[in-house]
């Protein structure tokens, strides 16, 4: 699990939530509230989950019981409603609260919670695309967990190319569409945890232009009215290697009835209501990427503390009493390393919840714009930077363990298996690199990196006005540092974009999955550092949590030395254009 004090010093002292001290207070007791469902309800059934995997019994899918309770209590307990408006039946509070719970629960038991998660981003479409009637007659059931939301957007002959699906939606006389296709991967797509289960389909009419923009958005019931089958049926299974207490599956639909839709937003428009669902996806997908390495971190650093193995060095007498490893060096660079990933992800994608809520908040279309930006530029990151270095941390949670990491014994080994997964969950890490550097960058000439830019300047100089008062926590070297990577990041993109203008996009592009990674590592040291802050003004007022705040110092100043480096030799490589990928002919591979 997640200690409540971290999420507490993101959610307070770096994200600034709550106005008040009601607020705050508040804020608290909902945490408190669920930590303790997550501890009761789903972490004891994270084993169970991975090992019974769902199967088709009598043409219905099993999971094991225990996931229909977790999930009862977990929308008993308003948590499904956190974040949407009270006119919709919601709670009204903020994003960045709901998702800073959210993380207990996918530490806990992320297949579980995945369930959930997929319902509330298809409410979110529905609350912003569907028209009033679509909104008054599913997102009451969506909210109070009577019924269930995915989204279909792949084929099995398409894959992530969605401008080749072949989903037809013919237009019936009443305004409705009939729909005949297959979906692939679609998670929570059979299941008897709720009444129904409402499927956000992507499909083409008859007249649509080829390509993305032929491509419309529609609701697709399970049942329909009085439980009437809607043509929605299951085809087959999806093992996985891991997360495998989520359902995964193939789905017809029209194959054995007719199956009928509702448009939702406009003709052609499907892909841009989709978007709306599928970034929320993405940022969800670092989410859990940084829980399943936090859920680790905090076994291997128990698991530390309480081994005993070996001498110092320099003691030869064997009769020593042997120590905690965690007093060997090189666990302690394992542990610290760990610690830099999973805090600086979570602190990413906390900051990115937080983004969701200034734009909502948002009273000038100018504000608004910015911050649409900053957060279309960030979205891949928050994805992919997490998916890769929280992974990492698994693989060094299981080292610190030694034989026994590999082992059923520890639930290590479960966490890396299903923290793999989330490379691939909504996108791939190589597609998340050219969305980022071929489109999300160039965004209204460049405006969208701008931003990152001042954003990032404008914490540099305050670490720096921080330090110049006599704080010592190094903060003036590694701002010194992140400006300097900052302009690198800036000058190398200029070069890579001038490439692909004069003609040579693939040789500009080549790189893109490496300057994803860098890109992520610089803004991750962004965070670091804002962090760093908060704790030098910490121990500046002589709290009385100075090892938690002492902490945060040494973790800035490790990434800073260690990760950062790495993020500027990546960039030396991507600004010589290196091409071997291309230049090599398929029959040397």
């Amino acid at each position: 699990m997640i200690p409540l004090r971290e999420l507490e010093f993101a959610l307070f002292e770096i994200q600034r939530y709550g106005a008040t001290d009601e607020q705050r207070e508040t804020a608290r007791e909902i945490l408190q509230t669920a930590d303790a469902l997550a501890r009761e309800r789903f972490a004891p059934y994270a084993a169970l989950a991975d090992r019974v995997e769902p199967v088709i019994v009598a043409g219905r899918v099993r999971l094991p019981g225990a996931a229909g309770e977790a999930l009862r209590a977990y929308t008993e307990a308003g948590f499904n409603a956190m974040s949407f408006a009270e006119r919709d039946g919601g709670l009204g509070l903020p994003f960045l609260l709901a998702q800073t719970c959210s993380s207990l629960f996918a530490a806990a038991n992320v297949a579980f919670q995945s369930y959930a998660t997929l319902t509330q981003g298809a409410a979110h479409l529905i609350a912003h695309h569907g028209d009033a009637a679509q909104r008054e007659r599913w997102l009451p059931g969506m909210l109070s967990g009577k019924v269930f939301g995915t989204m279909c957007l792949s084929e099995p002959h398409a894959g992530s190319s969605l401008a080749d699906i072949r989903t037809l939606a013919t237009p019936r006389d009443d305004g409705r569409y009939r729909l005949a296709g297959r979906k692939m991967w679609i998670s929570g797509g059979e299941h008897e945890l709720g009444e129904n289960i409402v499927h956000l389909v992507l499909a083409r009419t008859p007249d649509a232009p080829p390509g993305v923009k032929g491509i419309s958005l529609f609701l697709v019931p399970r049942y329909r009215d009085h439980g009437v089958h809607n043509g929605v049926s299951l085809i087959g299974l999806n093992h996985k290697m891991g997360w495998r207490g989520t359902v995964n599956t193939a789905l017809a639909f029209g194959d054995d009835a007719e199956c009928i839709g509702e448009l939702v937003g406009g003709l052609h428009q499907g892909l841009a209501c989709m978007f709306l669902m599928m970034n929320e996806a993405r940022v969800g997908v670092g989410l859990c990427a940084v829980a399943l390495g936090y859920a680790a971190y905090v076994q291997a650093l128990d698991y530390a503390r309480e081994r005993r193995q070996g001498r110092a060095l320099g003691v030869r007498d064997a009769a020593a009493p042997q120590i905690p490893i965690i007093r060997h060096a090189d666990v302690r660079r394992m542990l610290l390393a760990q610690k830099c990933w999973v805090e600086g992800g979570l602190d990413l994608v906390l900051h990115c919840a937080s983004l969701v809520d200034q734009l909502a908040a948002s009273t000038d279309e100018a504000s608004r714009e910015q911050r649409a930006l900053l957060l279309d530029l960030l979205t891949p990151v928050a994805k992919s930077w997490p998916a890769e270095y929280c992974l990492e941390a698994n693989k060094l949670a299981m080292q610190v363990a030694g034989g026994a990491g590999y082992t059923r014994d520890l639930p290590l080994e479960r966490l890396y298996r299903d923290n793999r997964l989330n490379h691939i969950h909504e996108g791939t890490w190589g597609i998340h690199g050219l969305d980022l550097l071929a489109r999300k960058v160039a965004m209204q000439d460049g405006r969208a990196l701008a931003l990152w830019s001042q954003a990032i300047h404008a914490d540099i100089d305050a670490a720096a006005q921080l330090s110049a008062r006599g704080a010592n926590a190094g903060l003036e070297v590694h701002a010194s540092a992140l400006r300097t990577a900052v302009t690198i990041v800036l000058r190398v993109t200029r070069r890579l974009h001038a490439i692909a203008a004069a003609g040579e996009p693939e040789r500009a592009f080549a790189n893109a999955t490496p300057y994803l990674d860098a890109v992520g590592t610089i803004t991750v040291a962004w965070r670091w550092l804002v962090r760093a802050t908060a704790a030098a003004r910490a121990l500046d007022a002589e709290t009385p949590e100075s090892d938690f705040y002492r902490g945060k110092i040494h973790a800035c100043r490790y990434f800073f030395g260690t990760d950062l480096p790495r993020a500027l030799s990546q960039l030396e490589v991507i600004e010589r254009l290196e091409d071997s990928a291309l230049q090599i002919d398929e029959a040397g591979f």
